[in-house]
């Protein structure tokens, strides 16, 4: 395809070439105008000087007197400067200014002597072979009544007229070529005075398809480009102002999408991905800047998700399904489908929900192990204390020793359900005050917290000769709550004394770091399998559920440890090698107004 041309040189050529037309036509027709003009002037002079001759010749016609004629038609042809030629109505040339009548041919045939032989003036223009020079003649009949007696014509050559014509046309021409310059030089001036506008409107609005709305002309010419700038001005701020309200509207949409929790995808009816929020891309490890316009297939590895939005756009219905994102399936993601419509109603697609229930699903797993556990907890004592009522109330009564040994273990099984229910009813208590802020947190000093936690652990360590050692700067002190902290201490020392063989070592160290104050009670016992220290500090959660009970847990110690050290806002960690033994650490922040040192 050709390239276009630009508006100048499209209007400034075609003024040229109007002009050049126009001047070439009026040259051409000038011309030929001034050339008749003087040829008519020429053939009435020509025809006067005829006339002249005329009363001369008529005397020496009848008798003819060819001698006196070629005289007095040499006599006024010289001093005429015209050439003379008397043409009898034979045709016979009787004399003439120049040449011998005798050598000269026979002149009926000529046109200008027909005609005036029929009474009329004849006139031509033609090729003399007697002079070799093109001539004009203008032939007048000689009458004597209604008789023509001979001709008179009168001939003078034309060059003359055409120097005269050509000197003419040369000043007409360079007239004209004057013209033509101012011409070019107006035309120039008005053709740039009608584009420039035009390419200041071009360039206005590819400012505006770039976005720069504050660049604006001034514009002042003819009234139609008036117009056209002001509706183009018009335009764009009526583009300004709909791109601006697009723009708000896209970035109030994408502010909902990257601050909602809920992760949000939006996907065509080819499962190929529209838009994603963070959310999304976070709970299905995708990046934003590589999912435009990609399937669903190549953004996210699973089948569960990709057979889920596959049902979601052959139903005509909200689904909703808990999906796992993980290969060991802990993550869990519940996701709601509903179709995707444009303005129209017509169908392009789905929405996709997705919402990280894994907490959720484990706190509900949890609460259904606890109930669980707690129930198992219960039966067994409750068990055997029924059991053993029936067995004192069927006669063992009377049986003092029977009795006593029943009663001792009806004892025994109250007292585990005494410690059970006092261990929940703390737990709990530690909870709410946790929740309502009720902890009193005073500035403390770790060493006694800890060595008070070894005096109550002390007995049960001296019967099994286990040795407690702790190491901990004397003036390192927390905000903390001294007797919930020793409790947490010792539920870690009860935990590490009851899993450590005989003749063991237990080791409790504190240290203060940059931003918090840091808690570890080592044992040497026999130490927990990785898959079981995530779900550590569960309730009733028991790795050895046999040995746990021998040693008289309840399976909430560690729980209520971990519930306090939250309490303070911090964490609690454990790292176990099996065979090895374990390391339970308190993490607690240090605040701007501790004043703790070591």
């Amino acid at each position: 395809m050709a390239g276009k041309r630009r508006l100048f040189w499209q209007i400034y050529p075609s003024y040229l070439l109007i002009t050049l037309i126009s001047l070439v036509a009026v040259t051409g027709y000038a011309s030929r105008s001034t050339r008749q003009l003087y040829l008519e002037q020429a053939a009435l002079d020509l025809e006067a000087r005829a006339r002249i001759c005329q009363e001369q010749i008529l005397r020496y016609l009848d008798p003819l007197d060819a001698r006196q004629i070629d005289q007095i038609s040499k006599r006024i042809g010289r001093n005429a400067s015209t050439r003379i030629t008397v043409i009898h109505p034979s045709g016979k040339v009787v004399g003439d200014s120049n040449e011998d009548p005798a050598t000269m041919d026979n002149h009926a045939d000529r046109s200008e002597f027909i005609d005036a032989l029929n009474g009329n003036r004849g006139t031509s223009i033609r090729h003399s072979r007697t002079l070799k020079k093109d001539l004009m003649y203008v032939a007048v009949p000689v009458k004597r009544g209604e008789r023509v007696d001979a001709v008179i014509r009168a001939s003078v050559p034309i060059g003359a007229v055409d120097e005269t014509i050509s000197a003419i046309r040369t000043r007409i021409m360079f007239g004209g070529l004057v013209i033509a310059v101012f011409a070019a030089i107006l035309g120039l001036f008005v053709s740039r005075r009608i584009t420039r506008p035009i390419q200041q409107i071009r360039s206005w609005a590819e400012s505006i398809a770039r976005g720069e709305f504050q660049y604006k002309p001034s514009i002042t010419a003819s009234e139609e480009i008036q117009a056209l700038s002001i509706s183009l001005d018009q335009m764009a701020e009526e583009l300004r102002e709909r791109i601006e309200t697009v723009v708000r509207q896209h970035n109030e949409i994408e502010s909902v999408l990257s601050s909602m929790a809920e992760g949000v995808m939006a996907l065509d009816m080819e499962e190929r991905l529209i838009n994603m929020n963070e959310a999304a891309s976070r709970m299905l490890g995708a990046h934003l800047s590589h999912i435009q316009g990609r399937s669903i297939q190549e953004v996210v590895r699973s089948t569960h998700l990709h057979q889920f939005v596959a049902n979601t756009l052959a139903s005509r219905k909200p689904t909703e399904k808990d999906i796992p994102m993980s290969v060991d399936g802990e993550v869990i993601v519940n996701c709601r489908g509903t179709l995707l419509r444009d303005a129209g109603g017509k169908q392009i697609g789905v929405l996709i929900v997705l919402n990280d229930v894994t907490r959720l699903r484990r706190l509900e797993n949890i609460r259904r192990e606890f109930a669980a556990n707690v129930s198992h907890e219960l039966k067994t004592p409750i068990t055997a204390i029924k059991g053993f009522v029936e067995t004192l109330r069927d006669g063992a009564v009377k049986n003092p020793s029977d009795a006593d040994r029943f009663l001792a273990i009806i004892d025994k099984h109250v007292g585990r359900l005494e410690a059970i229910v006092e261990d929940l009813l703390s737990l709990s208590r530690i909870e709410q005050s946790a929740e309502k802020g009720e902890i009193e947190r005073i500035d403390s000093r770790i060493s006694d917290i800890l060595q008070t936690a070894v005096q109550v652990c002390h007995i049960r360590a001296d019967a099994k000769q286990i040795r407690i050692e702790v190491s901990c700067p004397v003036e390192m002190r927390a905000s903390v709550d001294p007797p919930l902290l020793e409790q947490a201490v010792v539920n870690l020392l009860d935990n590490a004394i009851n899993y450590s063989e005989e003749g063991k070592r237990v080791q409790v160290e504190a240290s203060q770091g940059d931003h918090e104050v840091l808690i570890s009670v080592h044992d040497q016992g026999c130490g927990i399998e990785k898959r079981h220290l995530r779900r550590l500090f569960e309730r009733f959660y028991r790795v050895d559920k046999a040995r746990s009970r021998q040693l008289g847990g309840t399976g909430l110690g560690l729980a209520i440890a971990k519930h306090i050290v939250q309490a303070h806002a911090g964490r609690l960690t454990v790292e176990s090698t099996p065979g090895k033994g374990s390391i339970f650490s308190i993490h607690l922040p240090i605040n701007r107004g501790d004043n703790a040192s070591a």
